[in-house]
């Protein structure tokens, strides 16, 4: 019978392959978070009282409370509200914005929410997840503090043309403001007819349903892409649960901002597949072997392995991945998601101050100064200096074509930097080449 290693014995392992790599290990912390890894159970749920908060045991281990005002800020900005006796909700952190302990540079604000609607029939549920989807759309399209970018509603009923893409039957429809508030967008048929599909139609296949800020906090002088994920259900008169995307998301990876809605989660969780956990990092496996292979992104690959081997008792090379992530070259990350972000908060129509932009922008190109050297610095300082010039011009192809050129050198390092990494840990290396055979 093979016996488990103890958190000691994993530590003096992560040690060991830290210091062949140069990366600096807390030791206490990596013990204190390895006994507290081996005492929990996979499908624990634990509320944390002082702040209010609750989630997956697993997750409320790696999210720091510090930020917490900041995030219930950006949540009500982005949160579906609940409609007494018709619309519950329950609105969560997920993503790196869980992880903040660790993830000192999360490239983005991502929140999940949980949405039930009550109503008599799956037409009737459906339309009324339109009308608060559109009229969270218009209440927030732009303000001082928040900038509307796309939304995500509904699935193509069939094969399409729109604007020179084709799009297969059931892929998700992307709005922009000005088509939701005409309720409608045009594409073209299978045989090159135009059709006009309306907000209002869709709705009865209402599919992925996603919302995309840019945000600002003034104060910080930061800005931040803020994404709401909806995993919308239908509960029927009988008391049923019918998920509304056809499937009830597990809550392994998110961190619930209110206590007053666990009564909801409870509701739900009795729902989530016996085999959910399993599903999820299945999930995970596929997107990992994406990011090795056929689109390389070593950086995405690192936070979902992390899940993965966190949810899977694979806890040496969890800890191992939670060290890299505070090293300072993983700000890079974090600047190439933001390069993004700036272009869109200052696209027509957004209310957000100039002077927040240029500050974030500033940011940036001060900590690319910081943590890289020679050539690439010189290039990636460069084009951040071309997109800051750009920043209050018109010429809009112009700074599509510098934004993606900026954000393309910058993950080049990124890239390095956690494939070199990640290869030089036997165990994860062996991982990575598991998928990519």
């Amino acid at each position: 019978m093979s016996i488990s290693p103890t958190p000691q014995e994993e530590l003096e392992h992560i040690i060991e392959s830290a210091r062949r790599l140069g990366v600096e290990i807390d030791e206490e912390e990596a013990l204190q978070w390895l006994t507290a890894m081996a005492s929990a159970q996979v499908d624990e749920v634990t509320v944390d009282a002082k702040h209010g908060v609750y989630g997956h045991k697993v997750t409320l281990l790696d999210f720091d409370p510090k930020d917490l005002a900041y995030f219930r800020d950006i949540g009500r900005i982005v949160e579906i509200p609940d409609r007494p006796g018709v619309v519950e909700t329950a609105l969560a952190l997920s993503g790196s914005a869980a992880q903040s302990k660790i993830q000192t540079h999360p490239g983005d604000c991502d929140f999940f929410e949980r949405v039930n609607i009550k109503a008599a029939t799956w037409e009737e549920a459906c339309r009324i997840l339109a009308d608060v989807m559109r009229q969270k759309v218009l209440e927030t399209a732009s303000g001082p503090t928040y900038h509307l970018i796309e939304v995500k509603f509904g699935s193509y009923p069939f094969d399409v043309t729109r604007q020179g893409k084709k799009m297969k039957k059931g892929a998700p429809i992307s709005w922009n403001l000005d088509e939701v508030r005409k309720g409608e967008i045009q594409v073209e048929d299978a045989e090159g007819h135009p059709v006009t599909l309306t907000w209002d139609v869709v709705a009865l296949d209402p599919g992925w349903c996603k919302l995309d800020w840019v945000v600002a906090c003034p104060p910080r002088k930061t800005l931040a892409n803020a994404s709401n994920n909806l995993d919308v259900t239908w509960e029927a008169p009988d008391g049923s649960i019918t998920p509304m995307d056809g499937q009830l998301d597990p809550y392994f990876q998110e961190v619930y901002l209110e206590a007053d809605s666990i009564p909801l989660f409870a509701k739900l969780a009795k729902h989530v597949a016996a085999d959910a956990l399993d599903e999820y990092v299945e999930q995970l496996e596929d997107q990992v072997r994406k990011y090795v292979t056929v689109h390389p992104n070593y950086g995405k690959a690192a936070k979902r392995m992390y899940n993965i081997f966190r949810l899977s008792g694979r806890y040496a090379e969890a800890a191992y991945l939670r060290e890299l992530f505070d090293e300072p070259a993983t700000v890079l990350y974090q600047i190439s998601a933001l390069i993004r972000t700036v272009d869109e908060a200052a696209l027509p129509g957004s209310e957000i101050d100039p002077k927040t932009i240029i500050e974030q922008l500033d940011a940036l190109i001060l900590s690319a100064v910081q943590v890289l050297e020679g050539d690439k610095e010189t290039e990636i300082v460069r084009r951040l200096l071309t997109l800051r010039s750009l920043l209050s011009g018109e010429q809009a192809e112009v700074r599509e074509a510098e934004v993606q050129a900026a954000q393309e050198a910058v993950m080049e390092v990124v890239n390095d930097y956690f494939y070199r990494r990640l290869m030089l840990m036997p165990e994860i290396k062996a991982y990575i080449e598991s998928l990519q055979a």
